[in-house]
């Protein structure tokens, strides 16, 4: 492991869809009660882009973004007793500070006072990345899973996992529905096929279709981006009727729109990929023709980390079919225009510094 204090490079933008540029950053400061983590895998996910289009309130520039990270403890605070210099580690998109209500349920998640590596604070596209509160925030990464496969449970795996088990209740032998098989979506194929529902896909680009079959989905429909109605008659003649549980795994009103029409009666719907502040019109005519639930998901708390780590070592789940590419720093600002053209399938990781 590299000393702690002799320099990082990081990926950093000065200007809303700016240039990012790799540049030799400042030492993060090691948190009282956090520590710092040297970084050795870091995904970059669609969440990224809302960070550099600016669509998240709580940013400020100029900004190092990356939200999903793995690596091991560089530095510890005083006040952060069970890590140490060394510990293999990784940490959700969205940490709680240990003390406020939400904290105290078990929800960190949703704390009162969040904090968002690569949101509200510099992220993990960089060597060393700080982190608070480290007690309430980290998980410990088994020996067995690799860097590369543990930054990758950091927002899409723990945002799956609890959306399809915590949150919409999924069992075996139910229709799910994932719109959109991206790097999140392609999460739900692998824990809906795991838990043994019946996963029928959506897309609009075959090579995601085809990962999505490769992971375990049961069916895939071709998404006609110009005919939404053909999508939802698809999915509703694959499932009988019309799916148990639907996700929006993209963020977009219209495929919002679509997870609902394509339920059964009593159906869920699951809001997890991040939509803008402006308003969705979701169909609440067949909300309440169909009684069904309308579900909003966001990541995961550390203290869940331990059973999703239990289901992928269990069913053999395997990460390597959401990875599509490691590379280096210096690939990210190629990657990111790639990711905002929709040029991409799977997850790219950063693994050199």
């Amino acid at each position: 492991m590299a000393l702690y204090g002799c320099g990082v490079r990081g990926a950093i933008f000065r200007e809303f869809n700016g240039p990012i540029t790799v540049e030799d950053l400042p030492d993060p400061a090691v948190p009282r009660d956090g520590v710092v983590i040297e970084i050795r895998a870091s995904g970059l996910c669609r969440s990224d882009l809302f960070a550099w289009h600016g669509h998240d309130p709580d940013l400020g520039l100029p900004h190092v973004p990356g939200h999903e990270l793995a690596g091991v403890v560089a530095e510890a605070g005083p006040g952060a007793a069970r890590w140490a210099p060394g510990d293999r580690v990784t940490a959700p998109f969205c940490c709680g500070c240990g003390d406020c209500e939400q904290c105290h349920a078990g929800n960190e998640q949703i704390c009162d006072h969040y904090y968002q590596p690569g949101f509200t604070h510099w992220g993990s596209f960089a060597r060393y990345c700080a982190i608070p509160h480290a007690d309430t925030n980290l998980a410990a990464l088994p020996q067995d899973l690799s860097f590369e496969h543990g930054s990758i449970l950091g927002c899409r795996m723990i945002t799956a996992y609890r959306a399809l088990i915590e949150r919409a209740r999924l069992s075996a032998g139910e229709w799910l529905a994932v719109h959109g098989c991206g790097g999140l979506g392609l999460s739900m194929v692998l824990i809906g096929s795991a838990v043994g529902a019946r996963v029928v896909a959506i897309d609009i680009d075959d090579r995601a279709l085809a990962l999505a079959s490769a992971m375990g989905a049961a069916a895939t429909v071709a998404a006609d981006p110009d005919n939404s109605r053909a999508a939802v008659a698809a999915v509703r003649d694959t499932t009988g009727g019309g799916a148990h549980v639907s996700v929006d795994a993209l963020g977009n009103p219209e495929v919002a729109a679509n997870s609902v029409q394509s339920l059964r009666k009593q159906g869920r719907h699951v809001q997890a990929g991040l939509l803008s502040a402006r308003s969705t019109a979701l169909p609440l005519a067949t909300v309440v023709a169909k009684e069904l639930e309308v579900i909003g998901t966001k990541g995961m708390s550390p203290r869940q980390y331990p059973a999703l780590m239990d289901l992928i070592a269990r069913t053999g789940i395997d990460l390597s079919l959401l990875v599509s590419r490691t590379m280096s720093l210096e690939d990210l600002p190629e990657a990111f225009e790639t990711m905002a053209g929709f040029g991409a399938s799977g997850v790219a990781v950063v693994t050199e510094f």
